[in-house]
C-alpha cells in the first residue's frame, strides 16, 4: 500500500482517509449491554441488537380438563404478548373466548371490526388468538359441552 504524506489521499481506497478540517480520524466505539454489566462492543461477531428478545411470560396459564359445561378462568395476560388457546380431547360442544376489562363483571365475546364474533371453537385447536395491550384485562373460556372430556389451556 502506498501512502503519500502531507495530508494527501491514500491510493488504497479501503483505508479510511484523514480529511480536512482535522488531521485525524476520531475513534468511536459503540457498545451495548445491561446496566452494571460489561459492555459488548459492536462488530461482526456482535451486531447491534435490532429487536428485543423476550424471556418466558410471567402470566400464569389456566389449564385442565372438564367434562361439564363451565366458565374457565380468569387468565390475566402479560401485556404485549400473544395469547394462545389450546383445546384437545374427545368432546362435542363449543368453547368461546371471552374478554373483560372490568374485573370479570362483564365478559364480552371477541369480535372482528365489523362485530362478527370470533373465538368460538367446536373442535380441537392450538392457535395464537390475540395480543393484549390493555392493563387489567382478563380472559375466559366459556365451555358448553355436549359430551366427552375437553382438555384446555389458555396461556402466553
Amino acid at each position: 500500500m502506498e501512502h503519500i504524506e502531507n495530508n494527501e489521499r491514500c491510493t488504497n481506497m479501503s483505508t479510511p482517509l484523514v480529511e480536512a478540517p482535522g488531521n485525524f480520524t476520531p475513534q468511536v466505539a459503540l457498545a451495548f449491554g445491561s446496566l452494571n454489566e460489561a459492555a459488548t462492543p459492536i462488530g461482526l461477531a456482535n451486531p447491534l441488537p435490532t429487536h428485543a428478545r423476550l424471556g418466558a411470560a410471567d402470566s400464569s396459564p389456566i389449564a385442565g380438563s372438564t367434562s361439564v359445561s363451565t366458565l374457565l378462568g380468569p387468565f390475566a395476560p402479560e401485556l404485549g404478548r400473544l395469547i394462545w388457546v389450546t383445546l384437545s380431547g374427545t368432546w362435542t360442544g363449543s368453547v368461546q373466548l371471552l374478554r373483560s376489562v372490568d374485573g370479570g363483571a362483564t365478559r364480552l365475546p371477541v369480535t372482528y371490526g365489523d362485530g362478527t364474533v370470533k373465538g368460538i371453537y367446536s373442535g380441537n385447536v392450538n392457535a395464537a388468538v390475540a395480543e393484549e395491550t390493555v392493563d387489567g384485562t382478563i380472559w375466559y373460556l366459556d365451555a358448553t359441552l355436549g359430551s366427552g372430556t375437553l382438555n384446555y389451556r389458555l396461556e402466553q
